[in-house]
């Protein structure tokens, strides 16, 4: 009897040592689950590699920002914010990335995470080049017709305030309150998209992608 106890003991402990080690793991709560958005139309990738193939004519143009103001509009006069060494992309705009461009700039919603994605197949038909440290750039030898170029420029603005660092006391009952002055950055990243059309009659066409 002592014998069968043993194994039926051993055979509940074990069961519930299984039971233990396949637990269920609880989600993160999400106010806003995300939705991956694709464009629709199919990619012709003749069409994409024929439009980036190599040209006479060449793409110059500077990537910058500006800080937001309180309504979340770009402050019109406010100091321009230089792209300083980032990765610009240029695509050809055929059906397929049109539909992307505009999904990216009417649908796409981070805060309620609706995030417009692209296909690998499609990011491959792309054309990039590196800014300098004034967020200039240069696309040469491109074809006439329409090109989409984007990049992200990640930056951060320094803010301040003053922390109570306690008080003084005079002879007369007057209190003094002291402060010192604490300083913080927060940091952006701001997502550039443009469009620019090459004439077929021109040598050199500008661009500000901000």
């Amino acid at each position: 009897m002592n014998r069968l106890f043993a194994t039926s003991l051993s055979f509940v402990l074990a069961s519930s040592v299984v039971h233990l080690s396949a637990q269920y793991k609880q989600e993160e709560y999400q106010k806003y689950p995300v939705q991956k958005i694709f464009p629709k139309t199919k990619l012709d990738s003749a069409e994409a590699k024929a439009a980036i193939a190599v040209g006479e004519t060449t793409i110059k143009g500077v990537a910058f920002t500006k800080p937001k103001t309180i309504y979340g509009y770009k402050a019109p006069l406010a100091e321009r914010i230089y792209a300083n060494h980032i990765l610009i992309e240029l695509f050809p705009l055929t059906p397929y990335y049109q539909e992307w461009y505009n999904l990216k700039k009417n649908e796409e919603n981070l805060k309620k995470n609706k995030i417009v994605y692209m296909d690998r197949a499609a990011y491959k038909y792309r054309v990039t080049c590196e800014t300098n440290s004034k967020g200039e750039f240069t696309f040469p030898k491109m074809k006439p017709g329409k090109y989409l170029i984007v990049g992200t420029l990640p930056w951060y603005n320094t803010k301040s305030y003053d922390q109570y660092t306690g008080s003084g006391y005079g002879n007369n009952g007057s209190v003094t309150d002291y402060y010192q002055r604490q300083y913080y950055s927060t940091t952006h990243s701001d997502f550039l998209m443009e469009v620019v059309e090459v004439p077929a009659d021109k040598k050199e066409v500008k661009v500000k992608l901000n």
